[in-house]
């Protein structure tokens, strides 16, 4: 499950908090991997009991305690394998299960005025994410500051690349949709 290396992979740049991670997750992965917090918090807890990730109890005078992680060698042993094997998420790439798409096909039992209003939101959420892409260059800025690794930045603006293409995509292709849906109804 890729979630768990992702984890792993932001723990290799240190130990943080589970609180640490969720922020840094949101800042840099959540473009193309959406996690919730609830879920972050259970893969620390599986990974830890895997022996991936150890965790220290931090205890704090007028606040909550915190639990910082770390990540062990089995961990690290784990993230390595999984990156030396990239061809078993491609498919996953290629592939897009989305009930967004299945409406789209389905909306031809609507009607039109429905389908591009559909459309219209799908191109604005789109053009929305897009211009959220600037806080993702704003946090591979900071984080490669904070790691020190040009190497690391630079693989990091490749998904950063591939996000902005994806959103361009969508927007042109709601574009070209919603022109095709008013051209017929016309």
């Amino acid at each position: 499950m890729s979630l768990r290396h992702g984890l792993i992979g932001l723990l290799n740049y240190g130990s943080m908090t589970g609180y640490e991670l969720n922020k840094v997750f949101k800042d840099s992965l959540s473009f193309f991997w959406q996690a919730k917090s609830s879920q972050i918090y259970r893969e620390l807890d599986a990974m830890e009991r895997r022996g991936w990730l150890t965790s220290e109890r931090v205890i704090q005078d007028g606040k909550a305690n915190k639990r910082g992680y770390s990540v062990t060698d089995s961990g690290m042993a784990e993230f390595h394998g999984w990156l030396s094997t990239p061809e078993a998420d491609i498919d996953d790439a290629l592939h897009v299960s989305s009930a967004f798409f299945m409406r789209v096909f389905f909306a031809g039992e609507t009607s039109g005025e429905q389908s591009i209003a559909l459309l219209r939101a799908y191109r604005d959420k789109c053009a929305e994410q897009s211009r959220g892409m600037g806080a993702a260059h704003g946090a591979i800025a900071r984080y490669k500051d904070a790691v020190d690794d040009d190497a690391k930045a630079r693989h990091w603006k490749l998904t950063a690349m591939y996000g902005e293409a994806f959103y361009r995509a969508g927007m042109e292709w709601a574009d070209k949709a919603i022109a095709m849906l008013e051209g017929e109804s016309q």
